[in-house]
């Protein structure tokens, strides 16, 4: 048998601590990291409640330097482990073929709010009720298995208008923008500062069939408000990042995205920071409509005054 081409890493680790494992990986894996939730089956109506643990994985090409890219990784995750303990990490070396079953075996339809169905791109559309989103998980982050993605696809039932655009600030795999659209949205402006996030938007665009209504640029929430694309604002904005970000880009005028009376959605907050974000969208002239949440995570949306 040939030899193994690809070393699998995983930790299991809480909500908390995923963002932060999900960093460090990242510096070592160039085809992405995931981080899929963990659900248990209460009976047998239960669609699934989520757990407080995650699985962050991803798979590092074995080469000539496999062995110092270890190595660093794990001094990476020794650093990390000194804030807060860190189980140790799980390597299993695989081949090409085990390489694509282990990524399409983790992956399976996943229901969200009342129409919306997140689909692997080989899985054929099960439920014909619901709208389905295709997003090849191997592409870039936002794969629909985060607290964060699910609770602004949910959201998205809600605050989306037919024939309204929508702008998307760190689209990441571009699921955000993909639903907007396929909820009716005419056109969603989907924005990020990494290349390989704009490259799985375009390509999830098009496996959805939706790359005509999707716009992707490579800028910051600057770039938006400069008009360095075809929208300065929008009725609904989507922010799916993390907080300190998030506060950071209320300073900078994230606000001046919304068209008067617009919904801003944010996301990849966690419970504790919670009063931070809000003090910040207070001082934008913004007031909180509705909180969401799943386990630690929180989206929150907002409204112009």
């Amino acid at each position: 048998m040939d030899e193994a081409r690809w070393l699998e890493v995983s930790l299991t680790v809480n909500n908390e601590l995923a963002e932060a494992v999900a960093e460090v990986l990242g510096r070592f894996i160039p085809n992405g990291v995931v981080v899929e939730s963990s659900v248990a089956f209460l009976n047998e109506d239960d669609t699934g409640t989520p757990l407080d643990t995650v699985r962050v994985y991803g798979y590092i090409p074995i080469d000539e330097h496999i062995e110092a890219t270890r190595q660093r990784l794990n001094e990476a995750l020794w650093h990390l482990s000194q804030i807060q303990p860190l189980p140790e990490p799980v390597y299993r070396p695989l081949h090409d073929q085990d390489w694509m079953t282990a990524w399409k075996q983790h992956y399976h339809p996943i229901p969200i709010g009342n129409k919306l169905l997140i689909l692997p791109a080989w899985i054929e559309r099960q439920d014909a009720t619901r709208i389905p989103v295709r997003i090849d998980p191997g592409m870039a982050f936002g794969t629909g298995t985060h607290p964060s993605t699910q609770l602004c696809l949910e959201m998205l039932e809600t605050y989306v208008h037919p024939e309204q655009p929508v702008i998307d600030i760190g689209c990441g795999s571009g699921i955000l923008s993909i639903a907007a659209v396929k909820l009716g949205s005419r056109h969603a402006l989907a924005v990020d500062i990494d290349p390989a996030a704009l490259r799985g938007t375009r390509e999830n665009a098009a496996a959805n069939g939706v790359e005509k209504q999707i716009e992707v640029g490579q800028g910051s929430l600057q770039d938006i408000l400069n008009g360095c694309f075809s929208i300065r604002r929008a009725p609904l904005v989507l922010a799916n990042i993390l907080a300190p970000i998030l506060i950071e880009m209320l300073g900078q005028g994230l606000e001046r995205t919304l068209s008067p009376g617009g919904t801003l959605i944010l996301a990849g907050i966690l419970d504790e920071q919670i009063h931070r974000v809000d003090a910040s969208a207070q001082r934008a002239s913004l007031h909180l409509i509705e909180k969401r949440q799943i386990n630690d995570w929180v989206a929150l949306a907002y409204q112009t005054r």
